[in-house]
């Protein structure tokens, strides 16, 4: 059992660390956010080169569609705004180094290389909250999933401040839990296929490692 003083002492940091500025984080993080999305719905609706469609494997075929997986899919958006109210003002420059990186990569390859995923069989007016996903982002920009790619990232960069903070072990694998789930969910609401997943968890697992171990390096001085 955890004693009490040390639960404490890790909200005790974590309210200090939200704390910090936190409605300048609150604001930028927005304004980083709608830039991203103006840009990637700008390469989705106007592809300069002939879309290339991303084969099917047997693991897409293994899972089905699930309505409930927009719940985890959705949550993406607030997933990836704790790291940066977490984060001290010191902190923030890798961090966003690495967030800008992931996206200047994945946007270079939507333009150069455009893609999506087959048509389903589905009648999505039986689920209007995903066919409301399907009529808002098409299924484009499909490999590699930056969707995958910033929940990888966010969970490493999570990882590594919860354990900074002496959270517990729960919190951390909630953590990993949390990303995997959005994984599942990029292919249980059919938005993506495996191999897109795999490109984008490789691709943030690129991107970011190398920015944690340079933070790791500043740290030790």
């Amino acid at each position: 059992m955890t004693e009490p003083g040390i639960h404490t002492h890790w909200l005790q940091q974590a309210t200090q660390r939200l704390g910090e500025h936190w409605l300048l984080k609150a604001l930028c993080t927005t304004v980083a956010i709608s830039v991203f999305m103006v840009v990637y719905f700008i390469l989705l609706r106007h592809p300069m080169f002939p879309v290339t469609l991303v084969p099917v494997t047997g693991l897409d075929r293994l899972v089905a569609f699930e309505p409930w997986s927009l719940l985890p899919y959705a949550s993406l958006w607030f997933y990836i705004s704790l790291v940066p109210m977490l984060l001290l003002t010191r902190e923030l420059p890798l961090y966003l180094s690495s967030v800008t990186l992931l996206a200047v990569l994945g946007f270079g390859i939507f333009l150069l290389w455009p893609t999506t995923v087959p048509a389903l069989d589905i009648d999505w007016r039986q689920y209007p909250s995903v066919a409301f996903l399907k009529t808002v982002d098409a299924s484009g920009n499909a490999c590699p999933s930056l969707h995958v790619a910033y929940a990888v990232l966010t969970a490493l960069w999570a990882q590594r401040l919860l354990k900074r903070i002496g959270a517990p072990r729960l919190m951390r694998l909630s953590n990993g839990v949390w990303c995997v789930a959005i994984a599942y969910s990029t292919l249980a609401t059919k938005q993506h296929l495996a191999l897109d997943v795999l490109a984008g968890a490789v691709m943030g697992l690129a991107v970011t490692w190398p920015h944690l171990r340079l933070d790791s390096r500043l740290r030790r001085g």
